[in-house]
This record gives structure tokens, C-alpha cells and sequence, in this order.
């Protein structure tokens, strides 16, 4: 009896301590942070040259109000071909092979101080800090000024400890261009539910 007791809550552990690995957490999920133009928010890398990202809202013509605490990121693609793109190292590696899973809320502004081209979000992963090992998600041209929910959903390739979220050009473009995409309300990283 105290054997199959003592094994009962050694089962209880694992799977608790299982079930607790497949949650991950981003810091400053939600982009908080006192507005102002070029600006990484706390918990946040610049990736790419040049990435000087803006907390919203009150600069730049945007006033949206955030879907989650008072403050987003704006990001944007230039006509150079460059774009604004950020990252951290996550509180532990989403391991090869799982389906994982989160949310995140896009819009985009019709007055950016110039930058208001439509373009998408690119969600890569990485092995190491500022790598690209997997895209894990690009979302459609964010043209609606209304903020709207994505998932996305996702099998890592391997053991990766590194988020990336990226403006990027329109999908088939030919050209480069001035735009803006607005992000906020990113949830924790999850397993995805077995049916």
C-alpha cells in the first residue's frame, strides 16, 4: 500500500511538472511601457539594423487604444527594405516536435507619420539570439484599422529558445514600401490539446 502511494504521487508529479513545462510565458507580453517613439520595450531585442520600434498609443497620429493594458508596439517596413523586427529568449525551449500554440492581436494605422502601407507579421524561432530557424507563422496584409485576434499554430523542428515577431512587405511584392503593423495581447505559448 505505502508503495503504490508513494507511486501515485510520484505520477502526480510528473505529469504536474509535464503539464507545466508545456506553458510558456512571454515577458511583456502586452508591450507595456511609457509611449514614445524608437523604443524596445522592456523585455524586448532589437533583431534587424535599424529596429526602432514605437509603444503606442499618442505619437506618430496613432491613438488606438490597446486590447490589453494601456500600451502595443508599432512596427514598420520602410521603402529601403528594411523593416522593424524584436525578440527574447524564452523561459524555456519549445521542444521538437510538440504542436504549440498562442495568440496575438494585429491592426494596422492609417496614420502612421507616413508609414501607412498595409504589410504582415512574420513570427520566426530560433536557436540562438537574433537566428531565424523556423517561421512559424505569417499572418495575411493587416489592412483593417480594428484589432483582430490570430492564432498561431505551430510544430517546432527542433529545440528552439528564441521568438522573433517581424513587420514585413506584402506577400508577393515586387517592391518595397512605408508601412505599419500594430501588435499587442500576445498569450502564453502553449501545447496544442490532444483531440
Amino acid at each position: 500500500m505505502v508503495l503504490k502511494s508513494i507511486f501515485s504521487l510520484f505520477m502526480a508529479s510528473f505529469l504536474a511538472v509535464g503539464l507545466s513545462a508545456q506553458i510558456i510565458t512571454l515577458d511583456n507580453a502586452s508591450f507595456e511601457g511609457e509611449p514614445q517613439d524608437a523604443t524596445l520595450p522592456q523585455g524586448w531585442f532589437a533583431v534587424e539594423l535599424g529596429t526602432t520600434p514605437d509603444i503606442m498609443p499618442g505619437i506618430w497620429g496613432v491613438t488606438k487604444e490597446a486590447t490589453e493594458g494601456d500600451t502595443y508596439i508599432g512596427l514598420i517596413t520602410r521603402e529601403d527594405g528594411s523593416f522593424e523586427s524584436i525578440g527574447q529568449r524564452l523561459e524555456a525551449p519549445l521542444e521538437k516536435g510538440v504542436c504549440y500554440s498562442f495568440f496575438l492581436d494585429l491592426a494596422r494605422s492609417k496614420t502612421y507619420a507616413g508609414y501607412n502601407f498595409p504589410v504582415r507579421l512574420r513570427v520566426y524561432a530560433g536557436t540562438k539570439k537574433g537566428k531565424r530557424s523556423q517561421l512559424l507563422w505569417s499572418s495575411p496584409t493587416v489592412e483593417d484599422e480594428d484589432w483582430e485576434t490570430h492564432e498561431v499554430k505551430f510544430t517546432a523542428k527542433k529545440n528552439l529558445n528564441y521568438i522573433i515577431i517581424e513587420a514585413y512587405f506584402g506577400e508577393g511584392l515586387l517592391f518595397h514600401y512605408n508601412g505599419n503593423i500594430l501588435v499587442d495581447g500576445l498569450t502564453p505559448i502553449k501545447a496544442c490539446e490532444r483531440a
